[in-house]
C-alpha cells in the first residue's frame, strides 16, 4: 500500500509540474521561463523538477505532449457524438462543428498555438510533437466517422481524409480571424453562427449525390 501511495504521489507531482511548466512557458517564453518559477508554480523543490524531467529542454517537450494528449482527449469525446443516428444529420454536425470550436477556441489552446509559433524556430520537433499525438490522430478519427456516414449513405465522401480537412478547415478559418490569436473573445452564439454555415458548406460538398 504504502508503494502505491508513493507512485500515485510522483505521478501526481509529475502533473503539477506539467501543468505549471506549460502555464509558465506560455506566459514567458522558453528562454525567459526559468525552472525555479516552474518549480515554485507547481508546489515542489526545483530538484524535483531535474529528478522528473531533466532538464528544461526536455521539460517543455513534455509538457507540451501531455497538452497535445489532453487536446486529443477532448476532441475525441466531441467526436464520439458522431454516431450516425438518427435522422437529423445536419443538426448533428452543427452540434459536433460548435463543440470542436469550443474545444479549439480555449484558453489553453490558444496558449499552445501561440508557444508554438514563438518556438518553433528553435524547437521543430514540436510540431510534430502536436500534429503526431493530436492534430493528426483527430483528423483521422473523424475521417472513419465521415466513412462510416458514407456507407450508410448519408454522405459522399470519396475521400473521407479529404473531407474531415475541409470541415475542420471551415471552422477553424473563420475562428482564426475572428479570436486574433485568441484575443478577443468569441461568444457562444457567434460560435453557432460559424458551426452553422461551415456545416451548410459542407453538407453542399458531401451531400449523397442522386440516384
Amino acid at each position: 500500500m504504502s508503494g502505491a501511495v508513493a507512485q500515485r504521489g510522483r505521478i501526481d507531482k509529475r502533473q503539477a509540474i506539467l501543468d505549471a511548466a506549460f502555464t509558465v512557458f506560455a506566459r514567458e517564453g522558453y528562454a525567459r521561463a526559468g525552472v525555479d518559477t516552474i518549480a515554485a508554480a507547481a508546489g515542489v523543490a526545483k530538484a524535483t523538477v531535474y529528478s522528473h524531467f531533466g532538464d528544461k529542454e526536455t521539460l517543455l517537450r513534455e509538457a507540451i505532449a501531455a497538452s497535445a494528449d489532453q487536446a486529443l482527449a477532448e476532441n475525441l469525446a466531441v467526436l464520439d457524438r458522431l454516431t450516425g443516428r438518427g435522422d437529423d444529420l445536419r443538426a448533428t454536425l452543427e452540434d459536433v462543428g460548435l463543440r470542436m470550436l469550443q474545444c479549439y477556441g480555449a484558453d489553453r489552446s490558444w496558449a499552445l498555438r501561440r508557444l508554438l509559433s514563438a518556438e518553433v524556430n528553435q524547437f521543430p520537433e514540436l510540431l510534430d510533437i502536436v500534429h503526431t499525438r493530436a492534430a493528426d490522430r483527430v483528423t483521422q478519427a473523424l475521417a472513419d466517422r465521415l466513412a462510416r456516414l458514407s456507407v450508410a449513405g448519408k454522405l459522399h465522401t470519396p475521400d473521407p481524409l479529404v473531407a474531415a480537412e475541409q470541415f475542420f478547415a471551415l471552422l477553424t478559418g473563420s475562428l482564426e480571424r475572428r479570436a486574433r490569436l485568441g484575443t478577443r473573445h468569441v461568444p457562444t452564439t457567434e460560435l453557432k453562427a460559424v458551426a452553422r454555415d461551415a456545416v451548410a458548406t459542407f453538407m453542399a460538398a458531401f451531400a449523397p449525390k442522386p440516384a
